[in-house]
């Protein structure tokens, strides 16, 4: 009975870390430490975009990271002024300690001065990322 008792607790709270993690991956949210942070061309390795700039910090083997990608790259196509760039994690590893990326696929959205606007842990929904940039244009 014991057995049945532990089981049951073990996978209810399974459930409940399942729920609340499936909640907030992808998420796009402002964090209090990023906001006014500025992050420019030189950090980046790339221009910034008129407009606005999606930051992807990406690894190799990451599947939702090509994903994340194929969903930037068409936002960034839909909107005029607003470039995507894709940085390497493991090749960063000052910029990602910096910036307190903990996972991949993580984004940043910066208006067009370079500050974060917006950042979203695990692979955001394109809705999501369109609405971001809205508050960043």
């Amino acid at each position: 009975m014991t057995g049945l008792m532990v089981c049951v607790a073990a996978l209810a709270a399974a459930s409940v870390y399942g729920v609340l993690h499936r909640r907030r991956n992808g998420r796009v949210r402002v964090r209090g430490r990023d906001e006014g942070q500025r992050l420019g061309a030189d950090r980046l390795g790339g221009e910034l975009g008129e407009r606005a700039t999606l930051v992807q910090f990406s690894s190799a083997f990451c599947a939702p990271c090509r994903a994340t990608r194929r969903v930037l790259d068409e936002v960034a196509g839909m909107v005029p002024g607003v470039v995507h760039l894709e940085v390497d994690a493991e090749a960063r590893l000052d910029l990602v300690r910096d910036l307190g990326i903990l996972k991949t696929p993580t984004v940043l959205v910066l208006d067009a001065d370079g500050r974060i606007v917006r950042r979203a842990a695990g692979q955001p929904r394109k809705a999501d990322v369109i609405a971001a940039l809205g508050e960043a244009v």
